[in-house]
């Protein structure tokens, strides 16, 4: 679906996810970060037929429940065609069993999307040189416990601007709701993006719908 240079020496990265914003934010951040060439796809088909016509990658990040994907008999297909370069899951709410499966089935990483954007980029980087790269406090959460938890980040106010972020509202459409003034949005804004470690508005709203807020 789209390409961001044609660097020979660029580590070359297919990402399918069937969310648009989280495939451009990923290529939007890597693209910043330099030395990466990065081919995008919607669902594991395009997946499959990208790394078909034009693999093998350095890396390919697949979303765990993205349409195609069958749990993880996702991730054995495209191992099989991957030429033995590493492949990786992703998913917005996962559990720790998930990743272990994946880990077992040959997966070289599992990463959380409540990341942030640079631990995002740099396990990337170590997973395309052949690092297994799973976070440590995701591995270490107890099986029933959602990681990252939102709420236990952000106050109640700030969960209900996130909100409307997540409704794509502007600050003063999101003051009118809350009753509040303009630039105390903005505040918040900026609050929650400290906390999310999020790097924009739109980087947060993303953060949030991938942890399952609506």
């Amino acid at each position: 679906m789209g390409q961001s240079g044609k660097d020979k020496t660029a580590m070359k990265i297919l990402i399918a996810d069937d969310h648009d914003l989280v495939r451009d934010t990923l290529a939007a951040f890597l693209k910043a970060e330099g030395g990466f060439e990065t081919v995008l796809a919607c669902d594991l088909h395009e997946a499959v037929t990208q790394i078909e016509a034009d693999g093998p990658y350095d890396l390919v990040l697949l979303d765990y429940g993205m349409p195609g994907m069958d749990g993880l008999s996702g991730l054995t297909t495209t191992l099989q065609i991957s030429g033995g370069k590493p492949v990786a899951l992703m998913s917005g709410i996962a559990k720790r069993a998930t990743a272990e499966e994946a880990l077992e089935a040959g997966a070289i990483g599992f990463l959380p999307k409540t990341m942030g954007a640079g631990s995002l980029v740099n396990a990337i980087r170590f997973m395309a040189m052949g690092e297994r790269y799973v976070p440590v406090e995701f591995m270490q959460a107890k099986e029933d416990e959602v990681v990252n938890p939102l709420a236990d980040k952000l106050s109640d106010r700030e969960l209900e601007v996130l909100d409307g972020l997540c409704r794509g509202l502007a600050n003063k459409e999101i003051a009118r709701e809350l009753d509040l003034a303009e630039v105390t949005i903005k505040l918040h804004v900026k609050n929650l993006c400290r906390k999310l470690d999020a790097r924009n508005r739109t980087h947060a709203a993303m953060i949030a719908k991938e942890a399952g807020m609506e």
